[in-house]
């Protein structure tokens, strides 16, 4: 059987060792006391009878981590405001010290010999606290009544952030011939990895060091991140995340939980096991999204676009953590003109903070939500002032020939073929003959709509300043490869394998990756922001050139020749003398038997790479029942510039995926809190997931237009699908809404909320009618 993915035959068979796998002996458990108000002063933490309960060994508290002299959870980048004053971080404590500010916040931790017995302990914990009041929507986070979260924020404002020349747009829309505005809510999410938050902490005290099994993208971020917080030397920390079953941004960093198992574990002198349950990461994971666009266009009298300007506001959740920040100002405003020439933009976002979950990222952090509002933006100004839609997009496209092309807020993009995207997208969906189809699904009872999307995001550029690699070779004929990049689902072990076995023509299947490096040495980024291929990829490239450079001349002595007679082509060294040759392959098994673990192509090689601007056209069709107000997807097509493609296996894959992620938030996804703060969708049972059999089959290629950014040619492509579906679902929704006279309605589509707006605009109709 040839098996897609190297992975998949470990994963499919239950051979993987995810974190909650590991134990060790002597190990114990972990459990959280947390909130359950959203707002209150915490006046007393009783823990004796706790402390006396059956099992327990030790109970912490804020008392307690302020002792170790713990660290708040990092707050991200500093970022500067409209007046130049620095952004309010709002800190997240580790325990809550004085007042808890969502509900869910950790409190206080009870470890046990037993899990069970653990929780149990939990509920013998007394806590007085007394309410204060809670804002929890964001629109009103900065009412001159609203309840304030921290001593140093005024109106719970951490940032009022700008970007673009404000002059400029303003100018632009007073001397517009068409306008036109839209009102967007990309509204709160949890991720929901298949895999549980798990954490197991083991300190060795002869070492000095500690071993951390946790789920993560990259462990260099997650070892920066506790060091910072526990103020433990980074060489103390070992970062362990052999398998990892999904992440979408939440397991990008340390949260309190990881801080706590390590302080607990020191403490003890013993292993310590902490395994979230499901309605536990409702509230402990970090959110994402939960932002509202309003966003404007200008248009002169040829239809061509002038200006764009956005007004955000960014709910920050109770504290400022990791990307929060980040999100609502860099990547909302990187790429604000999307694949559009448009000569002036202009962003502002107020950043507050409400008692709610923090907001860090998920899947595309801040890029599939401004993109979101530029394709609303374009298709709603070409509706309102009667253009076709396809051909205002072509008019105002950035040329081919304008690459590389400087936005109108300093964005460079570098390359890109917008029109023959755009074009391909047409064909494979057979958008021409929509009307068609439309027509069909009234006859049946049903209204169809189609919805263009043509997104434009910037990958992640990364934090480290390259990206390293290492080999091994073995005598066996395996070959270990290393780097930062830890995989959560995305197919590493697949691409990577591929490009050095191509490169060095070795089979991959005796190719194995391992994220994390064997020896402490490698630098690098994790995987984030679409980049693992082209970046830790790219340097994987230059591996392969490194041992070929290094092997030439061991495999002319192997064939008792000059090295300049060799040449090597698919993995194979010949010279003009010889007729068979040799494989690198059998080289270096033969070499690993001589050197053991001092292989001589035993190398490290490396790159520096930016960001670059994959982009794509998406196009959904969606049929709404008017009866019940159901709405499904009938249609999707995808055509993606991800510049050269590696995998297309990979690719497919990865497009599917944010493609249902985006099918998810548009139809059925909302993290929802009542006035109180208190969360009404605390289980699965309450937030939906998209489920098997409810999309159709998603059609995808790919058009190719290589970069010049980094050794592949490639582009991301991790975001591709949510940045693609968001627009695309939600201009086809439009689209049948407008067919029947009903204005915008905010997403999730669901059928009660489908049902109600159509009801309420039939009734408008109704009563205009009776009125006229």
């Amino acid at each position: 059987m040839t098996l897609l993915r190297h992975e998949d035959q470990r994963l499919i068979t239950g051979a993987g060792k995810f974190s909650a796998d590991w134990n060790y002996e002597g190990q114990c458990h972990m459990a959280v006391l947390r909130s359950p108000y959203a707002h209150a002063h915490v006046l007393k933490v009783k823990t004796e009878q706790a402390r006396q309960a059956e099992g327990v060994l030790l109970v912490l508290t804020a008392a307690d981590v302020t002792a170790a002299r713990y660290n708040a959870v990092p707050s991200g980048p500093e970022i500067k405001g409209i007046d130049g004053t620095s952004i309010k971080k709002g800190t997240m404590p580790v325990l809550a010290i004085d007042r808890v500010r969502y509900v869910g916040q950790a409190v206080a931790v009870v470890i046990a010999d037993t899990a069970l017995r653990a929780q149990d302990a939990c509920e013998l914990i007394d806590v007085d606290y007394r309410e204060l009041p809670a804002v929890a929507d964001a629109r009103h986070a900065t009412d001159s009544g609203a309840v304030q979260l921290h001593h140093s924020v005024e109106s719970n404002r951490s940032l009022h952030f700008e970007s673009g020349d404000r002059e400029a747009v303003e100018a632009a829309f007073q001397t517009a011939a068409k306008t036109a505005a839209v009102t967007l809510r990309s509204q709160r999410l949890y991720g929901a990895p298949l895999e549980p938050k798990a954490i197991l902490a083991h300190y060795d005290h002869a070492s000095g060091k500690t071993r951390v099994h946790t789920p993560t993208q990259g462990v260099l971020g997650m070892r920066a991140a506790l060091s910072t917080i526990t103020g433990l030397p980074q060489d103390t920390l070992e970062i362990v995340s052999e398998d990892v079953g999904g992440s979408f941004g939440l397991r990008g960093n340390a949260g309190s939980e990881h801080a706590l198992a390590i302080l607990a574990s020191r403490t003890l002198g013993r292993p310590v096991k902490w395994v979230a349950s499901r309605s536990e990461l409702f509230t402990a994971e970090w959110h994402g999204r939960a932002l509202v666009l309003e966003a404007e266009i200008a248009l002169d009298e040829n239809n061509h676009i002038t200006a764009m300007r956005y007004n955000d506001t960014v709910d920050l959740g109770a504290y400022n953590c990791y990307f929060g920040g980040f999100i609502g100002t860099n990547n909302l405003s990187v790429t604000m003109g999307g694949a559009y020439r448009v000569p002036a933009l202009y962003m502002q976002s107020q950043l507050v903070f409400t008692n709610t979950a923090p907001v860090s990222a998920y899947r595309g952090a801040g890029r599939p939500d401004i993109a979101f509002a530029v394709e609303r933006l374009i298709d709603h100004v070409a509706a309102q002032h009667s253009l076709d839609a396809v051909e205002f997009r072509r008019q105002n496209f950035i040329a081919k020939d304008a690459f590389p092309y400087t936005t109108a807020n300093g964005t460079v993009y570098d390359c890109g073929d917008f029109h023959a995207v755009l074009q391909k997208a047409l064909a494979l969906s057979d958008y021409a003959n929509f009307g068609e189809r439309r027509e069909k699904a009234r006859q049946d009872g049903k209204v169809r709509g189609i919805g263009i999307g043509y997104y434009l995001e910037k990958s992640g550029a990364g934090g480290a300043p390259k990206d390293q690699v290492s080999c091994q070779f073995n005598a066996d004929g395996t070959l270990i490869l290393h780097a930062m990049s830890g995989p959560s689902g995305q197919g590493h072990e697949t691409a990577f394998a591929r490009i050095v076995g191509d490169g060095l023509g070795i089979d991959p299947q005796q190719i194995r990756y391992r994220p994390g490096s064997q020896s402490d040495r490698l630098i690098g980024n994790g995987t984030g922001g679409s980049r693992s291929l082209y970046g830790t990829g790219s340097a994987f490239k230059n591996l392969v050139d490194e041992v070929i450079r290094i092997a030439t001349p061991l495999a002319a002595g192997a064939l008792k020749a000059s090295a300049d007679e060799i040449s090597f082509a698919e993995g194979r060294f010949t010279g003009r003398s010889t007729s068979n040759g040799i494989t690198l392959s059998d080289l270096a098994q033969s070499l690993a038997q001589q050197h053991g673990e001092n292989h001589p192509f035993n190398v490290t090689a490396e790159t520096v790479t930016g960001a670059n601007y994959p982009n794509g056209c998406h196009i959904a069709e969606i049929e709404i029942d008017l009866d019940t107000g159901e709405t499904g997807l009938v249609s999707y097509h995808a055509v993606d510039d991800l510049g050269n493609v590696i995998s297309p296996v990979l690719v497919a894959g990865q497009v599917h995926g944010g493609v249902v992620q985006g099918a998810g938030q548009a139809f059925c996804e909302a993290m929802q809190y009542d006035e109180n703060g208190q969360l009404l969708t605390g289980s699965f049972m309450d937030y939906a997931l998209p489920r098997a059999g409810v999309l159709p089959e998603i059609e995808t290629d790919t058009y190719a237009v290589p970069t010049g950014l980094n050794e592949l040619g490639s582009k991301g492509v991790g975001e591709s699908g949510c940045s693609g579906s968001l627009p695309a679902i939600a201009n086809a929704m439009a689209s049948a809404l407008r067919s029947l006279g009903c204005g915008d309605l905010d997403m999730p589509y669901t059928p009660a909320r489908v049902w109600k707006h159509l009801q309420s605009a039939q009734q408008q109709s109704t009563g205009t009618a009776q009125r006229g």
